[in-house]
């Protein structure tokens, strides 16, 4: 970025400069976001899973083997935090709607999900603190 706007501090007038002004806009962009992340870390939390006792209860952090009870198809997921969701690798924010249907229940029970296309029943399999 200070590249960027020295670059464009040598286009000359720096009152009609659109390039030198979009330059600074992105500099408070990326300065705002700095300090976004950096307020995250400062409050982060280390949860380890793996040391907790399994008492078959989904909570924040535990691996779920579910089966949608419409068609039978296996899907396992992880409940982790907003930041680190990625649907790809079977990782699901503690705030989406499955998670939030899935929170308190234990293995055997049925989870009722609302999704775009209906509602969606998944019965869990198992629940794993990895």
């Amino acid at each position: 970025m200070i590249k960027a706007i020295a670059e464009a501090r040598s286009h000359g007038d720096l009152s009609e400069n659109a390039e030198y002004h979009a330059a600074r806009e992105q500099q408070g962009f990326i300065e705002g976001r700095i300090n976004e992340i950096e307020a995250k870390l400062s409050t982060a939390e280390i949860i380890e899973t793996a040391a907790m006792t399994n008492n078959g209860k989904v909570i924040f952090g535990a691996t779920v083997d579910l089966e949608e009870e419409d068609s039978g198809k296996a899907i396992t997921y992880q409940i982790v935090g907003e930041d680190e969701a990625d649907i790809r690798a079977g990782r699901v924010s503690v705030t989406s709607p499955i998670a939030r249907a899935l929170i308190g229940k234990t293995e055997g029970d049925v989870a009722d999900v609302a999704a775009p296309g209906g509602t969606r029943s998944y019965e869990i399999i198992k629940v794993r603190y990895l």
